[in-house]
């Protein structure tokens, strides 16, 4: 039980995390990227060695981790922007509801077993995110702010079906933490890339709040992962519904905070979007 309240805790604290940096006028790049630097820090300290060795671009899980370090970096821009424009529960809500879409993928690629409430579930998902993208009662967002949940959903759901496949099909437990801080070393290489590049052409400078900033995202980043494999592993075989249950309770969590910490007004119809969105991964969890 500590895992699972350990890993609400910490995967709320990232998407939180990201109003904070831009009330401090904090680089929010350069943020995560000292994040992934921090997660590949911390994960060589807690297991005691680095992956990082002249055979490892030969194992055959390399270019699945470049593939994820990859989308990591981009999805956590994707997350920091949305939370920033269009708010913590819009954001938490399609982060946490894009697993859906590797359970679509589970039915066709894996045999899944389909309900019919799960069914419901999968179809719930199209108006909760509608209603809780809406701005007024009457008013929708411009198509900007109305597309990022949208692209963040499909992204989110998209990298969870790569590691679920990646860990069905290269991983075998003892190689686990090795292949997570090597895609943690390609999100930040391409970070480190792209900032060197905004230095030189002068469109930046280095911010060493944002060196803070990373530290405070990336410690708790690395064991907010850290807190789920743990819960997983107690779990075991019953990963289809602690995955859920976990997500439901960061879409809850997340949204109280932020309404009592940022002051984050939301609309009636925002609250139906919420509730809807719970209930669609309760329905794709136990259905």
């Amino acid at each position: 039980m500590l895992f699972l309240i350990g890993s609400i805790i910490l995967s709320s604290w990232l998407i939180l995390s990201f109003k904070l940096v831009e009330r401090f006028g904090i680089n929010t790049f350069q943020a995560i990227v000292f994040n992934y630097i921090t997660c590949v820090i911390t994960g060589s300290i807690v297991n005691g060695d680095t992956p990082f060795r002249q055979s490892l671009i030969h194992e055959n899980w390399f270019p699945w981790a470049i593939l994820m370090g990859s989308m990591f970096i981009s999805l956590f821009n994707l997350i920091g922007y949305t939370a920033q424009r269009s708010g913590i529960s819009v954001t938490s809500v399609a982060y946490k509801l894009s697993l859906v879409i590797p359970f679509i993928l589970s039915i066709f690629l894996y045999d899944e077993k389909v309900t019919f409430l799960k069914v419901m579930g999968l179809v719930s998902c199209i108006p909760a995110i509608y209603l809780v993208n809406r701005r007024q009662e009457n008013a929708i967002p411009g198509f900007g702010l109305a597309i990022l949940p949208i692209i963040l959903f499909i992204g989110s759901g998209l990298l969870d079906s790569l590691i679920k496949y990646t860990e069905q099909r290269f991983l075998d437990g003892n190689n686990n933490d090795e292949f997570l801080i090597t895609a943690f070393g390609a999100a930040a290489t391409i970070g480190i890339f792209i900032m060197i590049i905004q230095l030189i052409a002068g469109k930046t400078y280095l911010s060493w709040k944002a060196v803070l900033a990373g530290i405070a995202i990336g410690i708790p980043n690395y064991f907010s992962i850290w807190c789920l494999v743990n819960v997983l592993k107690k779990f075991e075989g019953n990963s289809s519904a602690i995955i859920p249950v976990n997500n439901m309770a960061i879409v809850a969590f997340s949204t109280v905070v932020a309404a009592l910490l940022f002051k984050e007004k939301l609309s009636r119809t925002n609250w139906l979007g919420i509730i809807i969105s719970l209930g669609a991964i309760a329905l794709i969890a136990f259905g």
